[in-house]
């Protein structure tokens, strides 16, 4: 498609801001056109980068998964973050990742629970690991609102 829905999405938000908007009383209309134009920037950045965020974060959680199974207590844990780190995303789509994406994560929330209960400096280690994948998760995700 030419032009792509990024670049449609970003060049309908420039002109509800800087045009529109300004024409419109304070108030209810100018706050809707206003948030009309950031939602277009918003799915503008999700287009262009929606998946590869997906896949970048499943593949980071599969890594973690790898590399503290062999820390976890919990045998039954343990094999179902061994089985997860084993997967692989199928497709592409938006709604093949975000629903391994959310088994991913429910996953990772009962292994930070786990890893929260043990003592020690490889379960202090091990935190610093999750948050760290967190954190990179949550900057990929950060929205960047152009200057028109």
């Amino acid at each position: 498609m030419k032009p792509e829905a990024d670049q449609i999405l970003y060049r309908s938000a420039e002109p509800l801001q800087l045009e529109i908007a300004p024409q419109l009383r304070t108030g209810y209309a100018q706050g809707t056109v206003s948030l009309v134009a950031v939602l277009n920037i918003m799915a503008a950045q999700e287009y262009e980068r929606g998946a590869e965020i997906r896949k970048l974060e499943n593949d980071d959680m599969r890594a973690l998964f790898r590399q503290l199974a062999p820390f976890a207590a919990d045998a039954e844990l343990r094999t179902r973050l061994e089985a997860a780190a084993a997967t692989r995303d199928a497709s592409l789509a938006i709604s093949a990742l975000d629903a391994a994406n959310a088994d991913l994560r429910k996953l990772l929330i009962a292994l930070q629970a786990h890893i929260e209960d043990l003592e020690g400096d490889e379960a202090r280690a091990a935190e610093r690991r999750i948050w760290t994948v967190l954190r990179a998760a949550a900057n990929r995700r950060l929205i960047t609102l152009p200057a028109f």
